[in-house]
């Protein structure tokens, strides 16, 4: 193996030089203001394109103008390289480019072009649009932006040249590009320059006038006699890049004549080569050379790459002739070479080197790996023609440390520099990659890419080949139970724990995680808690905060499940605290996951705003590291968003959650139920009953009877929520007995099940019930039970009863013993609801709350439809009210008893 694959990796990186840095003019630059003039006279245009060969001046002439662009303009530069002719990696730099003065600008597009793979389609178009209608936006006529695209024949293409077409035809006002390059771009443009919305200069404007090149020469300090200067004005046809490096090669040689071929490429290369490179000292010549396969490199990586300590020295050198050079940041440590010249260095033969060029390659592979920028130190590998190298520094990462880490991001990222090939030439690559695909929910990648290790089976030892063997198992497990395959999941994730070494923990960890997913999804609650407890044990053994934590979060979700709510935020709170120690600058999975499941408990707690932030910090995390735990984030937030009484903000936490699960090619299996029973609570609430109605009779066939489906791995319990559900649209339908039964058959599972929490919100719907159709004593008797049974501090079951039955429920707190639960309810029943005042009649029976509050709609003329959706209250439940009140009052109809109430002052 490699010493490269000894290499410590951590903390890795993935941060690359500023990639916006607009060069400074070089020294002695000699300005153009005729051509800055007509430039100025295109910003009421589109584009200003600068189209000429090498050496022209295009990128000196552009940052001049931006130098001296008139207020109030602004200015972007974005250099742009080959790696840029994919328009999604375009697009990303584009956009952090525009973010320099947009900083809110495309957040989410941003997060979803990083996390972008190449076998993924990408509709451009669709991406651009939306950008360009936000930043239409954020654009003010009082500030325009111009953005300079420099260097853009290096990236060009044809993919390339209609993203930017459609840039052009959509450009808001306030934005004009300035492009420079080599080549004319593919673009429509005798259409912009009769709608006057271009201005393009080409060679024969830039090359140099007679006073320019007298100019350049002055500068320089340089005197010829009047018949050789016309000469060589006469010879360099404007060339600028020509006329400069004619003055280098005269510094102290005067007596040459002042020779100077004429701009063609073959001649540039033979002039440059031999009157500019071969007259440099050989130790400049040789650094030179070794440097020139690098797209940017700094002191340190030149000395790694030439194995020598004057890197520094040498490139202060090349600095000071302001030639060669172009720096890349502000803090002069990072440069590239300019174009012209470093493709001429690349075309010499190899002989001119010391090393061979694949040693050059491999050298700056070992000095990226060491800074822990393994993107760059994998691409030099891969341009060494050594994919085995690139391979070591891959499997740096153990499948322990991407277990407990999962930034599937970060490691999806790597994987689009590597050929398919290589991700299947070891053992070690197919395991490592299977998971992250398995991770990422690419089932069938996943699947297809772990089928690989057949070909290295036998293994050589029986030792190698039993734990090749629980890698498959494992892998195919969780695989498994993302699709829904219940047995099988059970089934390898056992064998995968009898097979695996007590050094794979990480698989082992996920094996027992999965089982108990699995238990949870089958009822059996006491076995989830049995493996959680081996999971925790094992963590604890180990001594890896990141799995302690994964441990923490699972048996969070076990304990909420059985409704211990109290007891599953203590979980998450010790699984936060396993990671305040690490890295505050990385991202983690879990850390995710916890925030997240920490929200969803706040809002069983009834802590809305907390649970906001929690989900959102959470939902933030998980989206950064592509983890696919947001999926519950975004569901919770949109409950929690419409239970505010804001149903098209939950409605669009739904949108988005959909929108990621379908770029990110989760299979629907995993998503689409979760996100559908929410849309189901929302519709309920609107009104929308039909359409609930449809997809709760969708879900209830799906996940129920023998062939039923298992449930998804982020809601186990979802058929029971799906009962739920459909007792609550019974309700809405007025069909009590309908909801009575669902609500009765639903508590008695749940209680087998151990599902006690569910099992509280149904007692408490079913209280609801009673109560509204004057069964008094087995309301309370309901509601009895489902007081005892969220003793662990669920409260988010009893809001219906807060918000529209304070009343009562005060009254039957009242009646029970002190506890923890008891004063949390109290305290967030309305100011004085146990002592609201009774509203009597003439008759000396009193008006409930209720009652007065469907009399005052009553008044505004409501139907009973429209009280029922106004008081989120079934119409049975209106009607009996509405005859509740009538007797009460002594009247037969609504009209007298609205005249009634108004002689006895209950209403205005």
């Amino acid at each position: 193996m490699n010493d490269l694959s000894r290499t410590s990796l951590s903390p890795i990186s993935l941060t690359t030089a500023a990639p916006t840095f607009r060069p400074p003019l070089p020294a002695g630059y000699v300005p153009r203001p005729r051509l800055c003039q007509r430039l100025l006279q295109g910003l009421d245009g589109r584009l200003l394109l600068i189209c000429a060969p090498a050496g022209f001046g295009k990128s000196s002439l552009a940052s001049e103008f931006c130098e001296h662009l008139p207020s109030p303009w602004r200015s972007l530069w974005l250099p742009l390289s080959s790696r840029d002719g994919d328009p999604g990696r375009f697009l990303e730099r584009l956009l952090e480019t525009l973010r320099q003065c947009f900083p809110q600008l495309g957040e989410q597009a941003l997060g979803m072009l990083k996390l972008r793979q190449r076998h993924q389609p990408f509709a451009y178009e669709e991406c651009l649009d939306s950008l360009l209608d936000e930043l239409a936006a954020q654009l003010h006529g009082d500030q325009p932006v111009l953005l300079v695209l420099d260097d853009y024949h290096l990236a060009q293409g044809a993919v390339l040249d209609r993203c930017l077409q459609f840039l052009l035809n959509h450009l808001p006002a306030g934005l004009v590009l300035l492009v420079t390059s080599r080549q004319r771009p593919d673009w429509h443009l005798a259409r912009l320059r009769l709608s006057r919305q271009l201005l393009k200069l080409t060679e024969q404007d830039l090359r140099l006038t007679a006073e320019e090149s007298a100019a350049v020469l002055a500068e320089q300090g340089t005197s010829l006699p009047r018949g050789e200067l016309e000469g060589l004005l006469a010879r360099s046809e404007g060339w600028v890049a020509g006329l400069r490096l004619w003055l280098l090669t005269q510094q102290g040689d005067t007596a040459s004549g002042g020779a100077l071929p004429h701009g063609g490429e073959g001649l540039i290369r033979d002039y440059l080569l031999e009157e500019v490179i071969e007259r440099l000292p050989v130790e400049l010549q040789s650094f030179l050379y070794e440097t020139a396969c690098q797209e940017r490199f700094c002191a340190e990586l030149c000395d790694a790459v030439r194995d020598a300590h004057d890197s520094a020295a040498l490139l202060e050198h090349l600095r000071e002739h302001q030639v060669f050079l172009v720096p890349l940041d502000e803090q002069g440590k990072w440069f590239r070479y300019h174009h012209l010249f470093s493709d001429l260095l690349r075309s010499r033969p190899a002989h001119r080197l010391s090393v061979p060029p694949a040693s050059l390659y491999l050298r700056a592979c070992r000095w990226f790996s060491s800074q822990g920028l393994l993107d760059d130190a994998i691409e030099q590998a891969l341009r060494a023609g050594q994919p085995d190298v690139a391979a070591s520094l891959v499997q740096n990462l153990s499948e322990e440390q991407l277990l407990a880490e999962q930034n599937v991001a970060m490691l999806l990222r790597w994987k689009m520099d590597l050929p398919d090939s290589l991700l299947a030439s070891s053992p070690r690559l197919i395991v490592l990659y299977s998971w992250v695909l398995a991770l990422a929910c690419q089932l069938d990648a996943a699947q297809d890419l772990i089928g690989q290790l057949g070909r290295f089976l036998p293994a050589p030892s029986a030792q190698e080949q039993g734990e090749l063997l629980g890698q498959w198992l494992a892998l195919s497990g969780v695989i498994a139970r993302a699709r829904g395959d219940m047995g099988t999941a059970e089934q390898y994730c056992a064998a995968a724990l009898a097979a695996l070494s007590e050094g794979r923990y990480g698989q082992r960890l996920m094996c027992l995680s999965t089982l108990a997913n699995l238990a949870v999804a089958r009822g059996d609650l006491w076995r989830a808690r049995g493996l959680n407890r081996d999971a925790l044990e094992l963590t604890q053994r180990i001594g890896n905060p990141l799995f302690e934590a994964l441990a923490h979060y699972d048996r969070a979700r076990v304990l909420q499940a059985r409704g211990e709510v109290l007891r599953a935020q203590d979980e998450v709170e010790q699984g936060l605290a396993c990671l305040q120690h690490l890295s505050a600058g990385r991202l983690y999975a879990v850390r995710a996951r916890l925030n997240i499941y920490r929200g969803y408990l706040l809002t069983l707690r009834l802590q809305p705003e907390a649970a906001t932030l929690a989900l959102q910090a959470g939902i933030a995390e998980a989206r950064a590291c592509r983890d696919i735990s947001l999926l519950l984030g975004y569901c919770v937030l949109a409950s929690l968003k419409a239970r505010q009484g804001q149903l098209a903000e939950g409605f669009a936490q739904l949108a988005e959650a959909e929108r990621l699960m379908h770029i990110w090619d989760i299979p629907p299996v995993f998503y689409l139920a979760m996100i559908t029973l929410v849309k189901c609570e929302l519709w309920l609430q609107q009104g929308q009953l039909e359409l609930a109605e449809a997809w709760l009779q969708r879900m209830a066939h799906t996940y129920g009877g023998d062939l039923a489906a298992v449930a998804p791995e982020f809601h186990p319990q979802l058929p029971l929520h799906v009962a739920l559900e459909q007792a609550a649209l019974a309700r809405l339908q007025g069909n009590l007995g309908e909801a009575e039964r669902r609500l009765r058959g639903l508590i008695l599972h749940a209680q087998n099940a151990g599902a006690l929490l569910l099992a509280v919100m149904a007692q408490v719907q079913l209280s609801l019930l009673l109560h509204a159709d004057g069964r008094e004593r087995e309301a309370q008797q309901s509601l009895s039970v489902a007081l005892q049974g969220a003793a662990g501090g669920a409260l988010l079951p009893f809001q219906e009863l807060l918000g529209h039955q304070p009343q009562w429920l005060a009254e039957q707190l009242a009646l029970r013993a002190p506890s923890a639960l008891r004063s949390d309810l109290q305290a967030l029943l309305p100011l004085n609801a146990s002592e609201a005042p009774v509203i009597q009649t003439a008759g000396g029976e009193a008006l409930s709350a209720r009652e007065l509050a469907v009399l005052r709609l009553i008044a505004q003329g409501c139907s009973n439809q429209e009280i029922s959706e106004r008081l989120f209250i079934s119409l049975h439940t209106v009607k009996t009210h509405a005859r509740h009140i009538n007797g009460k009052l002594g009247v037969e109809r609504r009209t007298q008893a609205v005249a009634h109430a108004k002689a006895l002052g209950l209403l205005d």
